[in-house]
């Protein structure tokens, strides 16, 4: 999605391949919760960035059609590709560390994505039917960012296992809900 501004239908693929990415981080999170913290935060930082990079394309094609507050989607990706580097820079951090500062910056990451896709939702509704998927995504993303900051705060040794039952339920919901979104916007190309 275009937080923030304007979506045109032919940018359909990049919903469908954020929506992917989404659905297979949601799958390996389920599938392997107790895996070791390193091995999960390489998951999401692969998933960080490469999001990061769709979002920042998706911008930059915006913003060459003249789409009004493209910004806000390059903004995000800049945000996710940070968070992706910033994962893999810190993997000799002590296991409760690690998972505190992880646990962190997957909360502001999820809340900064919920709060930039509601937004765009809310601007899409007078272009097409469906917007309230890319609402939902944005929803979710902002309970899972809230869920992880009363985790965190509550208790900072929080397990592993429990945060990757978290992103896996967030991952699935998202991904389906941009699946869905990215099926309705190729409709109507």
């Amino acid at each position: 999605m275009v937080p923030g501004g304007s979506i045109a239908p032919a940018n359909w693929g990049w919903y469908l391949a954020r929506g992917m990415l989404l659905i297979v981080l949601g799958l390996l999170a389920a599938f392997m919760p107790a895996a070791a913290l390193f091995v999960f935060a390489l998951m999401f930082a692969a998933f960080s960035f490469a999001d990061g990079l769709l979002n920042i394309v998706a911008g930059v094609r915006g913003a060459t059609h003249h789409r009004q507050r493209w910004w806000a989607l390059i903004l995000s990706g800049l945000v996710g590709v940070a968070v992706g580097v910033l994962f893999v820079g810190f993997p000799v951090l002590s296991s409760l560390a690690y998972a505190t500062i992880a646990v962190l910056l997957i909360a502001f990451w999820a809340i900064a994505t919920g709060v930039a896709e509601i937004s765009a939702a809310i601007r899409l509704r007078r272009e097409v039917t469906g917007e309230w998927l890319l609402g939902l995504s944005g929803a979710v993303s902002l309970l899972l960012g809230a869920a992880l900051l009363w985790i965190a705060m509550g208790n900072p040794a929080v397990s592993v296992v429990s945060v990757g039952w978290l992103i896996a339920l967030y991952a699935l919901v998202a991904g389906v809900a941009l699946v869905l979104l990215a099926l309705r916007l190729r409709r109507l190309r």
